[in-house]
């Protein structure tokens, strides 16, 4: 098994090697970036797509809209680079949140982050998959196993550790770029040469006629669909940590790099789907095509360039999950951290990534795919709003931050900008999705939040209950324990627990339930001559044998019944139960042995008795042979 772990996720790294596995800007781009790249695939779209009903009216207003967008994006990016600077051990919205804001706030900024990653990762995954179908219709009836095919290709990647994925996703991220960007400086040279009117090599449909009038809250609703073009630029801030000595340098040379790169594309997508005449199509209906296939359609044709430009938006679309990959595993550690989270997800794993986050997040992201059937739109509305609402508790927490600093005028104001802009967009979203499914977002939030603090009172609570602080060890009440075994027959499983027992006490009960159908296996007869017997010819005490009937065919009833009474008695002396497991080593053992054990050790310890200990001894058969183990207290 270890060979074929280290063939699909590569061999062990140790600790010491963390340093190797740290990035510069130019793979930093590939993992921190893709989400904000891949952005300016959907985020047109989905602007667009709240603008059909004004037919070819929507183009007149599509570029307005998104420079709107685009300098909200600008603010946002130049409150991130003083967040990096401020925070360069990571200063994602949770920390910033906890650290300005208190318990509270920083617990919202963690619901909405966590919200918003396994949304980003559903809607990426389904955004490439619609690209990929808009190319190949004849895929559509298979959008949802393409989905969780692509979900399983991040995960297995994202394993194989930071350095590892940045390499792999270095092709596609740039080619991505290279292609988007040589279709919109062509198509956008061709425009101007056409005086504004170029003739499109293949024709995108036809936009429908228009079913309403230009209204503002038409406009606002587009707005918050294209606002879906800002989601990922959060990500460096989280993600600083990976980045090479000194990671500040790197985390804003990457953050300036992703967002010049944005900006470019999402002007360049609005003015040339303006040029010619490029709308949204109803998705997942007959006849979709997204809108940068239309568009490289449009420009240049349909060979193999368009190809290669539709595998690349695909590969990215697919691919932009890693930056939730990367950035949900550290939230869920720095929650783990200050017990808002189970321990597990605090410790990295055999490529130095948090394997816990990264699997939770990808069972999460795929129970979304499954429920939405892989649509992109139909996740769109829920989408955004995490994003921003993470926003503008980090420029919040920025705020604070620089508040408490007298004399960083320039930079609070640039914050308290941040805060405004990020908080009017969250509640734009908000009002006009809600009835589209952001109240589902709300709500998830919302238990997210309840389930970090019920985790936190739960851990306080063990905590206080196991705390000895200087507490000097006691040793009155110390008494030999009473042992009971519990004993369906007489085989070597049973034998060898009793041996076990006998080591441990004298006063050894030995328990056989009868359920009426097994009165053949009644040990009454033949303990003096199988136990008995030999014991007190090695001069010790021999375990006492008790029978126990059950006239309603119950096994472990009777068991812990008669364990009960025995605690009962004996208040002063441990109980302790010697479970005999037998342990077959055959790969479809759990399939055909009954579970018997297990759940008799969870039948005495679920009932919280304190002066009961329950010990398993196991028994294993390897490969045709016997392998006597030793006992292992569970």
């Amino acid at each position: 098994m270890s060979g074929l772990a280290d063939l699909i996720l590569g061999r062990p790294l140790a600790t010491e090697e963390e340093q190797g596995e740290r990035v510069g800007p130019l793979r930093g781009v590939s993992i921190l970036g893709l989400d904000a790249l891949a952005s300016a695939a959907y985020g047109p779209e989905a602007l667009l797509t709240i603008l059909v009903p004004l037919g070819a009216q929507a183009l007149v207003h599509v570029t307005g809209v998104m420079l709107v967008i685009v300098g909200l994006l600008v603010v946002v990016y130049l409150s991130y680079r003083q967040t990096i600077d401020a925070y360069p051990g990571g200063g994602g919205s949770y920390t910033v949140a906890k650290e300005n804001l208190g318990k509270w706030p920083s617990l919202v900024a963690a619901a909405a982050l966590s919200v918003d990653y396994v949304l980003n990762v559903a809607v990426a995954v389904s955004a490439g998959v619609g690209a990929l179908v808009s190319a190949i219709p004849g895929l559509l009836p298979y959008t949802l196993w393409l989905c969780l095919a692509l979900l399983l290709l991040l995960v297995l990647v994202n394993l194989r550790g930071v350095r590892a994925t940045g390499a792999a996703w270095m092709v596609p991220t740039y080619a991505f770029v290279a292609t988007l960007s040589i279709v919109l400086v062509f198509g956008g040279v061709k425009a101007l040469a056409a005086g504004g009117h170029p003739e499109p090599v293949v024709p995108p449909p036809a936009l429908p006629p228009a079913t309403e009038g230009l209204t503002l809250w038409l406009l606002v609703r587009a707005f918050a669909n294209g606002c879906t073009a800002m989601t990922g630029v959060e990500a460096v801030s989280n993600g600083v940590p990976i980045f090479r000595k000194p990671p500040e340098r790197g985390a804003r040379r990457t953050l300036g790099a992703i967002i010049a790169i944005l900006v470019a594309l999402l002007v360049g997508i609005s003015l040339v789907a303006r040029a010619y005449h490029v709308g949204a199509t109803p998705p997942a209906q007959a006849g979709y095509e997204s809108v940068l296939s239309q568009l490289t359609g449009a420009v240049i044709g349909r060979g193999w360039f368009y190809g290669v430009t539709i595998a690349s938006i695909v590969s990215v679309l697919a691919l932009s999950a890693n930056t939730s990959f990367a950035d949900f595993p550290r939230l869920c550690r720095l929650l783990a951290q200050d017990r808002y989270l189970p321990e597990p997800f605090e410790h990295r794993g055999r490529r130095l990534v948090f394997t816990h986050g990264i699997v939770v997040l990808a069972l999460l992201s795929g129970v979304l795919l499954v429920v939405f059937q892989g649509v992109t739109d139909a996740l769109i509305p829920l989408f955004a709003f995490g994003a921003f609402l993470a926003f503008t508790m980090s420029q919040s927490g920025m705020v604070e931050h620089w508040r408490r600093r007298r004399g960083n005028r320039l930079k609070l104001a640039m914050n308290g900008l941040g805060a405004v802009g990020t908080g009017v967009t969250c509640l734009v979203i908000v009002a006009s999705k809600f009835v589209e499914g952001a109240w589902i977002s709300i709500l998830l939030a919302g238990l997210a939040v309840a389930m970090y603090a019920g985790m936190r009172r739960h851990d306080d609570r063990l905590k206080r209950a196991i705390h000895a602080a200087d507490e000097p060890l006691s040793v009155a009440g110390t008494r030999e324990p009473l042992v009971v075994v519990p004993m369906r027959g007489w085989d070597r499983v049973s034998i060898e627990a009793l041996r076990f027992a006998m080591h441990l006490a004298d006063d050894v009960v030995v328990a056989q339930v009868l359920t009426g159908d097994r009165e053949v296996d009644d040990l009454t007869g033949r303990w003096k001559r199988l136990v008995a017997a030999p014991v007190r010819h090695a001069k010790k005490e021999p375990p006492r044998l008790v029978v126990l009937r059950s006239e309603y065919r119950r096994l472990f009833a009777p068991l812990v019944e008669m364990v009960d009474k025995l605690i009962e008695e004996n208040p002063d002396r441990q109980v302790v139960v010697v479970v005999p497991e037998l342990v077959d080593r055959a790969w479809f053992s759990f399939l055909v042995h009954p579970h018997t054990a297990a759940l008799l050790r969870e039948a005495f310890l679920l009932e919280g008795r304190p002066h009961l200990v329950v010990v398993s001894v196991p028994y294993y058969v390897c490969a045709g042979r016997v392998c006597i183990g030793r006992a292992s207290s569970k």
